[in-house]
């Protein structure tokens, strides 16, 4: 479902460096996702994104994009939606899609970046042994507020990083979507209920 309407506190004036940028709920296994594309690449992924958190992230991204959405990067959006509908539906492991990295920086997008490129489909990295990736050895704690910041989620696979001990760890969209993201991927077994 693409939407394209400006909430009402979404009409600040176009500011200088302004992009275009489009957006659209997804219907997916784990909930409704926002999906928000600039003519770079994919740039957000939100999860539980019925139609008020729908409504306060794209008021959100209008401020930091600097212009209400509009239908001009729909080509990306619907490139990310039919990758995600093949990752749900078991078709697709890798996703190719181009991504928007503006709504990152620093740190996070160092760790984000490593993440996205060197943890594949159907397995798990530590905390620890991601920020030991990133040449930042006591940074594990970090790594856990990247993830939780991560604005590209399932994308960028923060649902695959776990805790060093053998525990789940946290997750933005909740344990239950981390699980049923990992059982997913054949890392954890499907849920009996």
């Amino acid at each position: 479902m693409t939407n394209t309407e400006p909430t009402e506190s979404a009409e600040p004036a176009r500011r200088p460096g302004a992009r275009p940028w489009s957006w659209a709920v997804l219907d997916t296994p784990i909930g409704p996702l926002l999906l928000a594309a600039t003519g770079q690449g994919l740039a957000q992924v939100g999860f539980h994104a019925d139609e008020r958190t729908a409504a306060r992230a794209v008021t959100r991204l209008t401020g930091r994009l600097g212009t209400p959405a509009t239908d001009a990067c729909q080509d990306v959006l619907d490139e990310a939606i039919r990758q995600l509908t093949g990752y749900f539906s078991g078709t697709l492991r890798t996703f190719t899609l181009p991504l928007d990295w503006s709504l990152t920086a620093g740190f996070n997008r160092q760790v984000l970046r490593e993440l996205a490129e060197h943890v594949p489909y159907g397995t798990v990295v530590g905390y620890q042994d991601l920020a030991d990736r990133v040449g930042e050895p006591g940074a594990a704690r970090a790594v856990g507020t990247a993830m939780g910041a991560n604005p590209l989620p399932v994308v960028v696979p923060c649902h695959r990083v776990v805790e060093s001990g053998g525990g789940i760890g946290g997750f933005g969209g909740g344990l239950e979507t981390k699980r049923s993201l990992l059982a997913l991927e054949g890392v954890l077994p499907e849920p009996l209920f």
